[in-house]
């Protein structure tokens, strides 16, 4: 087999000027499509981009998280690995310290439910889904009264947390 040799000739790698650092590249340091600016530029640019509209990308990963299978898929087998689980530890820790009232009236609650003094219902009291009482959840609207909660299946505490979420 032999070689095609263009007739315009070949004179090496294709090479781009960023645009926003001047710096002269081959092709693999911009992204297919984007030559006006380097990756390290592109990827400041996309950055600066995210912080000036904070709330709409919260609000469009949040959507993306809850609708998208693969993202949920991928977000399960991370916290499957060390990694994710260290995270998810770091979160906890953090919670604790910025919400001690809530983890006040976590613990009180809880050793209320241990001791018998209070006794987990089988039934959602919003939708009336029986489960098993482990998995019922306990909802504080105030933190001040934790022994003041509404015992709600997992769905409806997290349409909970949503509802309140969407009023601020």
């Amino acid at each position: 087999m032999s070689c095609i040799i263009p007739l315009w000739g070949y004179s090496g790698p294709m090479t781009y000027t960023c645009k926003v650092c001047g710096v002269t590249s081959d092709a693999a340091e911009f992204y297919k499509g984007v030559t006006n600016r380097c990756k390290e530029c592109h990827k400041q640019k996309v950055r600066e981009n995210r912080a000036e509209n904070y709330e709409y990308y919260r609000s469009y990963d949040a959507k993306r998280f809850q609708e998208d299978p693969n993202v949920k898929a991928r977000h399960k087998r991370y916290q499957s690995t060390h990694a994710g689980q260290s995270s998810m530890q770091k979160s906890r820790k953090k919670w604790m310290n910025e919400k001690p009232e809530a983890r006040a009236a976590h613990i009180i609650l809880g050793n209320a439910v241990r001791d018998g003094r209070i006794e987990k219902p089988c039934a959602c009291t919003k939708c009336q889904k029986s489960e098993v009482s482990r998995k019922m959840h306990a909802h504080h609207e105030d933190y001040a009264f934790p022994l003041t909660v509404i015992w709600l299946c997992a769905q409806c505490h997290s349409d909970q947390h949503k509802e309140k979420v969407s009023e601020f």
